[in-house]
């Protein structure tokens, strides 16, 4: 039996016969971990109630010869406490744990920063302090770069030429970003600067330009960044749709 420990956010709880939940959990060292907790659903558990979605936990696992099984689990930051109390922040925060399961492909591949990311994201959240669906957005780019798929906001996406000037940047979802007149392709929408701007802001994390954005243009920000994720994905993000309605 190996032992290990690390810390992890819970994303995704399943039941597992009659006591049991298989865990899904982002974690610090090791990644993406599916683990058994053992008899968590029973009332006289000793942690069942730690390994809810939007917690931060201390861990303690054995690896097991399919899924790994929780032996110790430690509350270091409930984040759902004050994001449930909020439909907005509960759906966004939703959107972004399972944006998380899905774009850390591979289990056991440590994935430091986006680990690090959600753990902002949630945080950020949490303190109520930007609206969610900026903090979304914002979580969702910043995925994306660190996975490699950073959308091109000021240079076209096929021929590296400045695309940074007009009252209108065309982006190109499968084409990777902003692109110019002449390798525009079908399918090109035509989104206002403010947007694109917005969406660089975001991406830097520039708050006071972010936060000092119109709803239009929130709204329009929110639909690329949308289209962009669910195209760079295999499976779409189910639960983006209830954030739309929000």
């Amino acid at each position: 039996m190996s032992l290990y420990r690390d810390e992890g956010v819970v994303l995704r709880t399943q039941k597992l016969g009659e006591a049991d939940r298989i865990v899904t959990l982002l974690t610090r060292r090791t990644g993406l971990v599916r683990a058994v907790g053992k008899g968590v659903r029973r009332t006289k558990s000793r942690f069942g109630a730690r390994l809810e979605p939007f917690t931060h936990v201390d861990l303690q696992l054995y690896t097991g010869r399919t899924l790994d099984v929780i032996t110790q689990a430690d509350t270091l930051r409930a984040y759902g406490t004050p994001i449930a109390a909020d439909y907005p922040r509960y759906t966004a925060g939703t959107a972004m744990l399972e944006t998380a399961e899905k774009i850390v492909i591979v289990e056991k591949d440590p994935s430091l920063r986006q680990f690090l990311l959600l753990i902002g994201g949630l945080r950020t959240l949490g303190e109520q302090s930007h609206d969610p669906r900026l903090v979304l957005d914002a979580y969702l780019l910043r995925s994306l770069a660190v996975a490699g798929y950073a959308p091109a906001l000021t240079e076209c996406a096929r021929c590296g030429a400045d695309a940074s000037v007009g009252a209108h940047r065309p982006f190109a979802v499968h084409a990777g970003g902003v692109v110019c007149t002449v390798c525009r392709p079908a399918g090109t929408v035509n989104p206002s600067v403010e947007t694109i701007d917005l969406m660089s802001a975001l991406l830097r994390g520039d708050w006071p330009a972010a936060d000092a954005s119109e709803d239009r243009r929130r709204a329009e920000c929110s639909g690329l960044v949308a289209a962009y994720l669910q195209w760079h994905l295999e499976n779409g993000i189910r639960s983006l749709r209830l954030v739309e309605r929000s």
